[in-house]
């Protein structure tokens, strides 16, 4: 078998292996989010800040049809000038938490996104909303990591591969959209 065959493979078995009851349970709490006005962060490095980026795009814009009450997301991942400068002044592993401290309610949520599990960036971003009182859903591969145990809801992937488990990161992602997009909330204003 050729590695193109084994991917799709790969690919079709953790589809087939995921979680559901996790990711509805992660959608029922975006949805309390939305209903509550909370704001709902979403992060990541690297590929997974790419995934984070493409979520908050196509949530903000695609998951509610309402033209005056759409979800209140952001990516913390999305703003290289804020990113790198808080890398500089503080750390690498404080440019979530920063970021939250200038943004975060009490009780919001966060998407965390992170293939290990154990990016020391997220990892803060995580304790520092739970010591908020906020709600953390954790997308992670390989073990999970310390993300993993902190996350109220886990969409873990059961991987040791970052291409395969980004993959399924993103098709989560899309799940999400589609799933708000199937209740059909705010189209009677």
């Amino acid at each position: 078998m050729n590695v193109i065959q084994r991917y799709k493979n790969d690919l079709e078995k953790l589809l087939e292996s995921f979680d559901e009851e996790a990711l509805e349970n992660a959608c029922q709490l975006l949805l309390s989010a939305y209903r509550e006005n909370r704001q709902i962060f979403v992060a990541g490095n690297g590929g997974s800040a790419g995934t984070a980026n493409h979520f908050s795009c196509d949530f903000g814009k695609n998951a509610v049809k309402s033209q005056t009450n759409r979800p209140k997301i952001l990516s913390l991942s999305a703003n290289v000038e804020v990113l790198t400068a808080l890398g500089n002044d503080f750390s690498y592993a404080d440019v979530f938490t920063e970021q939250l401290k200038n943004q975060m309610s009490d009780g919001d949520v966060i998407l965390l996104i992170s293939a290990s599990g154990n990016s020391p960036n997220v990892v803060s971003a995580a304790e520092y909303v739970k010591s908020r009182g906020g709600t953390v859903i954790g997308m992670t591969g390989f073990s999970g990591g310390r993300l993993r145990e902190l996350s109220d809801v886990s969409l873990h992937v059961s991987c040791d591969s970052y291409e395969e488990s980004e993959d399924l990161h993103l098709i989560l992602t899309h799940m999400i959209v589609c799933w708000f997009k199937e209740k059909d909330l705010g189209n009677n204003d």
